[in-house]
């Protein structure tokens, strides 16, 4: 699966690591529904460390069809609402 990461690039993660990004997407989801601001900004830093944990970052001059668009690093809690559905940023 390719994920973007805004401002970043992109990264290719195998899909066996989803289980494990979406417990962090859940988290975030509920932050982000709870206006906790502190637990947006942890769970955000930890689903994008996840992302390029698990992942292998793509050359720059590589542009593939992103699967996922996660937000940048320093995105708003604003931000990353209007960006979430009913799953959060990764379905299933």
């Amino acid at each position: 699966m390719i994920v973007r990461i805004m401002g970043e690039g992109q990264v290719r993660v195998d899909e066996s690591h989803l289980t494990a990004l979406n417990t962090l997407d859940t988290e975030l989801l509920a932050a982000v529904q709870s206006g906790d601001e502190p637990a947006f900004r942890r769970t955000l830093a930890a689903l994008l460390d996840g992302v390029r944990g698990f992942g292998e970052p793509l050359p720059d001059d590589a542009l593939l069809p992103s699967e996922l668009i996660l937000p940048a690093p320093d995105a708003t809690l604003e931000t990353v609402r209007a960006m979430l559905d009913d799953d959060g940023l990764i379905p299933g």
